[in-house]
């Protein structure tokens, strides 16, 4: 769903690339994306590096799960400018996820609504490709999930981390997704509990060092949100990402039949309610756990809210849609600018400095 491969030509061919089906889009998209050749994009500023889960992101604008789900052009997609790339969601065994159409774009509200259901090649051909890319450059982690047909859905998690832990630099669980039946029964306490304890022990086992984060819907309740970040402390979880899609439907949304679809909102309606969420779970862990902030982040405004809500790291997906590959650039020029307009080397003394009023106004 990036639409264009240049960022140059992106504006000329937005309208035609419009008039398609998004899912179409995205698909011809992924496969253009494998014909570019191998480059490295160009260097970072260093005060846009980040430190995070014992590894120095070279800036901290990531791309969102959901977009390579099959690992299929990670490298591709880090030579456009990402400081880091997460593919997946991915589960054991393959599966097509819901029928077509499954993902709806909202135009006049700068948004999307997907129900792909997890749709993935399964393990074995994902655990492949990322084991194929070992060597090269560039921070990739992975989405994993559970199969919608699961007798087991903890040891789908388990399995997912024993096979891909060695060949990435983290792992985020995701129980979040609105698109699995049951999926998010399991952000509750007990067991997620048990999920976190046999991921962490999955990846021990496996021998890899790689970061072990949770990521979580944005519909949960405050107390909620208080067992979750109580577990995740509990259990060695080196980094939150906040937040998921939405099942919400804001009365401002300008395409109200569209809003009538079913699936997970995202994109620019999901900004207020995932940023504030965002700086709750800031005050409740402060410094002691990485957060990632996702949602709605179109701008170099949003992705500087989200750090000064607490997000040591962003990432972004539905606004690609709207606004090409080159907001990937937009974004850390501006935080390049605000940087300097503040006299700051680096971004770490405005991560979370406004998190009690944010949690209070988003």
């Amino acid at each position: 769903m990036i639409d264009a491969l240049v960022p140059a030509a992106f504006p000329l061919a937005r309208p035609l690339l419009h008039r398609l089906d998004a899912e179409t889009v995205h698909d011809l998209t992924l496969r253009g994306l494998a014909l570019l050749p191998p480059r490295r994009p160009p260097p970072d500023e260093a005060s846009l590096a980040v430190e995070a889960f014992g590894l120095r992101f070279p800036n901290p604008v990531g791309l969102a799960a959901g977009f390579d789900k099959g690992a299929r052009v990670a490298d591709a997609l880090l030579s456009l400018g990402f400081g880091f790339v997460e593919v997946g969601g991915v589960v054991p065994r393959p599966q097509p996820g819901n029928p077509r159409p499954r993902v709806f774009r909202l135009p006049r509200d700068r948004a999307v609504i997907n129900r792909f259901g997890l749709n993935s090649e399964g393990l074995d051909v994902v655990a492949g490709r990322l084991k194929a890319r070992a060597g090269r450059e560039g921070l990739v982690g992975v989405n994993i999930g559970a199969n919608k047909e699961s007798q087991d859905r903890l040891a789908d998690y388990v399995a997912c981390t024993a096979r891909l832990a060695p060949h990435v630099a983290f792992i985020t669980v995701n129980v979040s997704s609105p698109n699995t039946p049951g999926l998010r029964d399991l952000q509750g306490e007990a067991f997620l509990d048990d999920l976190l304890a046999r991921v962490v022990a999955a990846r021990d086992a496996s021998g890899s060092r790689a970061a072990v984060l949770l990521k979580i819907a944005p519909d949960i309740a405050l107390d909620g949100l208080d067992a979750m970040t109580e577990t995740a402390l509990r259990r060695g979880i080196q980094g939150l990402v906040v937040s998921n899609t939405t099942i919400a439907r804001p009365a401002s949304l300008a395409e109200s039949a569209l809003a009538k679809e079913t699936g997970g909102l995202s994109g620019r309606p999901l900004f207020g309610p995932s940023t504030r969420l965002l700086a709750e779970t800031f005050l409740r862990v402060g410094d002691r756990i990485p957060l990632i902030g996702v949602g709605g982040v179109d701008s170099a405004e949003a992705a500087w809210a989200k750090i000064r809500a607490g997000a040591r790291l962003v990432q972004l997906y539905s606004a690609l849609v709207y606004e090409g590959p080159g907001l990937v650039g937009a974004i850390k020029r501006g935080l390049s600018g605000k940087l300097k307009a503040e006299g700051l080397t680096s971004l770490a003394p405005v991560v979370g400095r406004d998190a009690a009023s944010l949690a209070r106004s988003a």
